[in-house]
């Protein structure tokens, strides 16, 4: 049996009477001891395909703005996203922008259970938790989950500074959107992926609960440094605070979903 980490989950506790929960699927590129570096070069665990660089400082900067509560994964993805379905072929990673992971390789379901338990369900069950905290003090939080990506994508630049995922429910995502625009941020409406996951974090823990919430994706090269990262985070802060306080984004509200979910 391997060794677990102590904790798999940062947990900010904030204001539970906040208007806003901040999550962070790929906070971090830890991997347990055990685990070594499953097998890759040290350096690799830098890039993105071990975490999303510059998603942690900014919500962290963000809870503390809003003195809202976060979560926070301190396991790398490669280790298991917790980002996607329990069913999803992409849960843990084979093969990550080109590169083999040796220590997923050849992974059975026995492994793959093992890291469901230790650190996928423990991620989603402190949200889970702390979105219950926060419906009982009365008002259900709009959720923002803090990702970035890659200046570019097999050599093709990616214009997008910011972009905003989401499935079919319009309440947080169309006025951060439009106000990010007229702020002079290029934004990507569902660019540079598609927010209709099923069995990701917004599905399942957000969408389905009636919830409104989004993804926010942040390049890279805008967040690779902290004071980046907190600069930018202060000025989308400024830019949500006062599409936070609309009423419409604090009541359950049930969109028909644009994704086939798992049988």
């Amino acid at each position: 049996m391997h060794p677990e980490m102590e904790d798999p989950v940062e947990e900010i506790d904030g204001d539970p009477a906040s208007d806003a929960l901040f999550l962070c699927d790929h906070a971090s590129n830890a991997l347990p001891q055990a685990y070594g570096t499953l097998g890759l070069p040290p350096a690799d665990l830098n890039r993105h395909i071990a975490f999303d660089i510059g998603a942690a400082w900014v919500t962290r900067h963000l809870a503390s703005y809003f003195s809202a509560p976060a979560i926070l994964s301190r396991f790398s993805r490669l280790l298991i996203d917790p980002n996607r379905g329990a069913d999803d072929p992409t849960l843990v990673m084979r093969l990550s922008d080109r590169v083999i992971v040796p220590g997923n390789a050849r992974i059975g379901k026995s492994e793959i259970e093992h890291r469901l338990v230790h650190y996928w369900r423990p991620y989603r069950a402190a949200i889970s938790r702390k979105i219950g905290v926060m419906l009982a003090h009365g008002v259900p939080p709009a959720i923002v989950s803090v990702h970035s990506f890659t200046p570019c994508w097999k050599s093709k630049p990616r214009p997008w500074e910011i972009g905003i995922l989401w499935d079919n429910d319009p309440r947080l995502a169309k006025p951060l959107i439009e106000a990010l625009a007229g702020a002079g941020f290029c934004v990507g409406d569902n660019e540079p992926y598609d927010g209709a996951l099923a069995g990701d974090t917004l599905d399942e823990q957000v969408t389905c609960l009636g919830l409104a919430g989004v993804l926010l994706e942040l390049r890279q090269d805008l967040v690779q440094t902290e004071p980046k990262a907190e600069a930018l985070a202060e000025h989308v802060a400024e830019i949500i605070a006062p599409i936070l306080e609309r009423p419409e984004l604090h009541r359950k509200a049930f969109f028909e979903s644009r994704i086939h979910r798992y049988l």
